[in-house]
């Protein structure tokens, strides 16, 4: 047996799955109101179960000079706050903490590299890098000469019940 045989009839479901979100917004009033698995999605697709999609270069840029895309809100997800931001090269990136909303954040490089600014000490980051925030811990993205695009995750602290050894 080939290594991807057994992914056959998980495929086939996922391709069965995604044709549900390949129906333009237009068809919307078809539907009914308090249809509760229905959501719209800012990118014009209906999903009616299961699950989401979107790319980001479909969502529109916020903030100053259009840097975050807000991917939560896209999705519709309710557990966790994701997105993606674009600073770019030799910009700051906003100097916060999450102590307001009490959340734990984790920020993902994807492209380009900088350093953090956390808690006044300065930490290089390059594609790969993870970093993890306590909610009161103040931190400041600077993005270097080719720019920095990274993801953050973010959950209330005790949110998540780990399960399993993983």
């Amino acid at each position: 047996m080939r290594p991807l045989d057994d992914l056959a009839p998980l495929l086939a479901i996922e391709a069965t799955t995604r044709k549900r979100f390949e129906r333009p917004c237009k068809d919307l009033h078809q539907r009914s109101r308090d249809d509760a698995r229905s959501a719209v999605t800012r990118a014009g697709y209906v999903a009616s179960m299961g699950y989401s999609h979107v790319n980001v270069d479909d969502i529109e840029g916020a903030g100053p000079g259009g840097a975050v895309r807000f991917v939560r809100r896209e999705l519709g997800v309710g557990a966790f706050g994701i997105n993606w931001f674009e600073i770019p090269p030799n910009a700051e990136g906003r100097d916060h903490d999450e102590s307001g909303s009490g959340q734990e954040e984790v920020n993902v490089v994807v492209r380009g590299s900088g350093t953090y600014r956390i808690d006044g000490e300065e930490v290089p980051v390059r594609v790969g890098s993870f970093l993890r925030f306590d909610p009161d811990t103040r931190r400041q993205p600077v993005a270097g000469p080719e720019g920095l695009t990274m993801i953050a995750v973010g959950a209330r602290r005790g949110s998540y019940e780990p399960r399993g050894p993983f």
